[in-house]
């Protein structure tokens, strides 16, 4: 598959400025005085519980973002753009981050990175700081998001850019691909090598919803196939010990399984580890194809089939968006750009 930027703007939505909701407006909502929210703000823990929880509830009904932006700061702060992430221990991620920093910095734009463990309250608390700042724009992961995130930044005129994911319901620009597709792009693949009992190996899926997608995406082509799919997965963060275990797993539950899919390349890392001590043979018993094409795939023995996001591209169109933003040119709204994917068959497929 080509990686070809296809820019697809969908009906235009009138963006609206931050309600203007001060802090008098959430003193008076908690029964709280102006200085005892300006104390929460600062300090949490030097206001009493019932007086933070009041005041907490407050802020979210009425989607109050505190200004931290006073006076001449106004104007440096907005050359800053919040990026936030699901792990800044991912290397998908980190790759994107790196390639929008570079061209960013370029324009004299700064990055404040936060990231989420995957936690969409946590997220939800990364924006109301970040809209706080006065942001030159919001870089969100995925389309999947708290209902007060969405409201929060629906009643902003700051851009907001949602990344590696498209399909969904979006808040404004999508750059990325649809992970139903690379799912089912990967058991077409194991299913072509003449694969015919397959299994879904991954990680962290009741967190992760863009591993899950792929992994609906696998099951749904390889039903329409014909073919038979388990799915073996386990909640810890992804590593080589977890794709491990969950080979281990497998052998023992399901030891006539000839191909697998894994949720990204550290899983699949850990597959080839298994397959080595338990005398597997890749690919000639059992075909394995991961996702990412992380810098140590095309070195595994063997080399490893996976899937390449692209996740540098996604992070250079994002940057070029928020940089002709900042010279006077929005995007079209709800525009959404396809990153594509494509798929490198090695040996171990």
């Amino acid at each position: 598959m080509g990686q070809k930027n296809l820019g697809v703007p969908r009906p235009a939505r009138q963006r609206r400025k931050m309600q203007s909701v001060t802090m008098m407006d959430v003193a008076e909502l908690a029964k709280v005085s102006p200085s005892t929210v300006s104390l929460y703000l600062r300090r949490p823990d030097a206001v009493s519980a019932s007086a933070g929880s009041a005041i907490a509830h407050a802020i979210d009904k009425l989607n109050y973002v505190p200004n931290l932006v006073a006076g001449g700061l106004a104007a440096a702060s907005s050359r800053a753009v919040s990026i936030i992430v699901p792990s800044v221990r991912n290397a998908f991620f980190a790759e994107t981050v790196a390639a929008m920093q570079v061209a960013l910095r370029k324009e004299r734009l700064q990055v404040i990175l936060g990231h989420t463990e995957y936690d969409e309250r946590e997220e939800e608390d990364l924006v109301r700081t970040a809209l706080s700042w006065a942001p030159a724009a919001v870089v969100l992961t995925g389309l999947s998001h708290s209902q007060a995130t969405r409201r929060m930044l629906g009643k902003t005129s700051v851009p907001v850019i949602e990344i590696w994911e498209l399909g969904g319901p979006q808040i404004d620009t999508a750059i990325g691909f649809h992970h139903e597709q690379v799912g089912a792009a990967t058991a077409r693949h194991l299913i072509q090598q003449g694969r015919r009992r397959l299994a879904f190996l991954g990680a962290r899926m009741h967190e992760d919803r863009r591993a899950r997608l792929r992994c609906d995406g696998f099951m749904a082509a390889a039903a329409e196939a014909g073919v038979s799919v388990d799915v073996m997965q386990h909640p810890a963060p992804s590593s080589a010990e977890v794709g491990a275990m969950l080979l281990s797993e497998t052998m023992q539950t399901l030891p006539d399984i000839d191909g697998i899919a894994t949720s990204n390349d550290h899983v699949a890392l850990g597959v080839l580890f298994e397959c080595e001590r338990l005398k597997i043979a890749v690919p000639e018993k059992l075909a394995l194809v991961g996702f990412g094409d992380l810098s140590f795939s095309a070195a595994c023995n063997p080399p490893l089939t996976t899937i390449r996001p692209s996740g540098d591209l996604i992070g250079k169109e994002a940057a070029r968006l928020i940089i002709e933003h900042m010279g006077g040119k929005a995007p079209a709204p709800q525009m959404t750009i396809d990153t594509r994917f494509t798929l490198l068959h090695r040996r171990s497929s």
